[in-house]
């Protein structure tokens, strides 16, 4: 099994943040942005985006971010990546997490602008900052392969931490393959069995191989502490481990 990190960056695209609408939109706007709520569940993407696109072009940044993903996946309208951009900026620019690591996203893949890697990078730390795991997640792998930075293993495996203290599996499932290979940490085959076994009940592909592989290399010590740390991580709910 060759061993390399796991990339993921292209999973999580449309995440949706309907049910915070009401919540954290101004009062006065809750009702009806439910309106837009209510017939999209019913598959109703036309009526969704008449309600909620007044809204967005009156500057509220979970409504643009709603739109940006309607354009970005063609729902109630012709998919058109440049207008999704422009809808994610325009929520991204406000501070709103998920829009800002869409955004990264887009500028990473290349769809709806041009691809620049730097700008990816730019907004994924944003999100990342304000604690969103899968962004913290993108953005480890940008240190990881040195794009849009320069390559820097101990700042992967910083913001890999932060997102698999989240329980994000792949970036735990990474965290397995930095100890194993000894980049930005200390090399160290019981973490990275602790790591693999944690990201494989976790459900990360190919991470229960990496466990097993380790463990025909470890003394049967080693292998009861790593089975003994992945306990203790998980019971900390994956902090500080």
């Amino acid at each position: 099994m060759p061993l390399d990190v796991m990339e993921g960056s292209d999973t999580v695209r449309h995440i949706f943040i309907f049910l915070l609408i009401v919540m954290l939109s101004p009062i006065s706007w809750g009702a009806d942005l439910g309106k837009g709520l209510g017939a999209y569940q019913k598959g109703d993407y036309a009526t969704a985006l008449r309600e909620w696109t007044p809204f967005a072009e009156q500057g509220d940044a979970y409504a643009q971010y709603n739109l940006g993903v309607m354009y970005d996946s063609g729902k109630g309208v012709l998919q058109d990546h440049k207008t999704a951009v422009k809808w994610f900026t325009l929520a991204a620019e406000q501070g709103l997490a998920i829009a800002q690591f869409n955004l990264g996203l887009m500028y990473n893949n290349g769809e709806g602008v041009l691809q620049d890697h730097k700008a990816a990078v730019k907004w994924y730390t944003l999100a990342a900052e304000q604690g969103q795991a899968i962004a913290q997640f993108n953005l480890g792998l940008m240190y990881n392969n040195g794009e849009g930075v320069l390559q820097d293993y101990k700042a992967a495996v910083k913001w890999y931490t932060l997102a698999a203290e989240q329980g994000q599996a792949s970036a735990q499932f990474n965290l397995g393959v930095m100890y194993i290979l000894g980049r930005g940490v200390t090399q160290d085959d019981v973490y990275s069995h602790m790591w693999a076994n944690i990201a494989s009940s976790n459900g990360a592909e190919k991470a229960g191989e990496m466990r097993d592989m380790i463990a025909k290399d470890l003394t049967p010590q080693q292998l009861e502490r790593a089975q003994q740390l992945a306990r203790e991580c998980v019971a900390k709910d994956y902090k500080g481990c």
